[in-house]
């Protein structure tokens, strides 16, 4: 495979550049001034005299030197690209050259993976996330269009070596499912997903229609954040309705014969939250309440904020007109991002998780 000359001279200058725009917003040399300074207190006699200040400085040094470490491995890696390329073509070196050009690629996308991470500043943006899907309006397409999601999300998790766990699953009726919500735990996964919270529309031809008609499918997605140990969320007993279910299986041997699924509603809000997916009735009641401690403090942060749309407690229908994202299967190939105006063409591509130039583009959106 033959590597054009230009286009290696031109991404040498992009990425060239981005790396001295990060390397200015970072700041690298008070980061490491920062740090000499942190890790001189660490060593002081009376340091541990203070144990909540201590851990503080513990968790600001690590920041800092994971910060600093990935900027040092992609500058690292850009020199030995732009060394390699130079050789590579004063020796008129195809095959040299065409592994430059790889190792070029990957540090582009290192630096777009650092890029990212630096516009994930939000309060809960490094926590782990909740993801809800629920399926709305178009009937059985609706419920297999909300399985598909499902194992979109589940795909991105894979790509990006996040661990995914389905805690809780409603099949459908005739197909797919009428809701799940997966723990997604992975650095900054609220970061990266919270920007999916939505509603999320398909456009196909159905597999369940005879006469091969064009269907539209709804599901709403939700994104919260799993709380951290010190954010405390109070929830009365006397707020709570506790139900207790047999968790869905596959059947045969694997149906489970005793009432272990929770469910529970918070009776102020109709907030719910279950979960089947730990072995016994005690751990899925725990996984339910932090995943409803979760939606409410998602619910006081945004009533705070008053921007109730697409978040817990909106009244918004899963249906025509409130899409945040449209994908289409016929009569042509399209997802669109109604939010950022973002197309893409490649749909299997989408939904075999390559979801992160919408994250992006609605990362940057936000920023503006």
């Amino acid at each position: 495979m033959a590597v054009d000359h230009f286009e290696i001279k031109e991404n040498l200058s992009s990425i060239s550049t981005k790396l001295k725009e990060l390397g200015n917003h970072l700041d690298i040399l008070a980061l490491e001034k920062e740090l000499s300074l942190l890790e001189e207190t660490s060593t002081s006699e009376d340091f541990w005299n203070n144990r909540e200040k201590a851990q503080d400085i513990l968790k600001k040094s690590s920041e800092i030197r994971d910060t600093l470490d990935k900027w040092k491995n992609i500058s690292t890696k850009f020199e030995d690209a732009e060394i390699l390329i130079s050789m590579s073509l004063e020796e008129k070196d195809e095959d040299s050259l065409l592994d430059a050009w790889n190792e070029l690629q990957t540090v582009k996308r290192l630096l777009e993976e650092m890029e990212m991470e630096e516009m994930l500043s939000g309060e809960m943006d490094g926590n782990n996330a909740l993801l809800a899907i629920n399926a709305g309006a178009g009937g059985v397409d609706a419920m297999d269009w909300a399985e598909m999601l499902q194992r979109m999300y589940l795909r991105w998790c894979q790509l990006r070596k996040m661990k995914a766990t389905i805690v809780d699953l409603t099949e459908g009726a005739e197909a797919g499912i009428a809701s799940c919500t997966i723990l997604v735990e992975g650095p900054f996964a609220y970061g990266y997903l919270k920007g999916e919270s939505g509603v999320h529309r398909l456009v196909r031809i159905s597999p369940f229609d005879s006469n091969a008609r064009r269907h539209t499918g709804f599901a709403s997605v939700l994104v919260t954040p799993d709380l951290n140990e010190d954010i405390d969320v109070e929830v009365r007993d006397e707020d709570l309705r506790v139900d207790v279910y047999r968790a869905s299986g596959a059947g045969g041997q694997h149906v489970n014969k005793t009432e272990s699924a929770v469910r529970l509603t918070h009776l102020p809000t109709g907030i719910v939250a279950a979960c089947q997916n730990e072995r016994s009735q005690h751990q899925n009641r725990a996984m339910a309440m932090r995943m409803l401690k979760a939606k409410l403090y998602q619910l006081k942060k945004i009533e705070h904020e008053k921007k109730m749309e697409n978040i817990v407690g909106t009244k918004q229908k899963i249906d025509f007109g409130s899409q945040i994202r449209s994908y289409v299967l016929a009569p042509y190939r399209l997802v669109t991002d109604h939010r950022t105006e973002l197309k893409i063409g490649n749909v299997d591509s989408v939904l075999d998780g390559d979801l992160d130039p919408f994250i992006r583009e609605y990362l940057l959106s936000d920023l503006e």
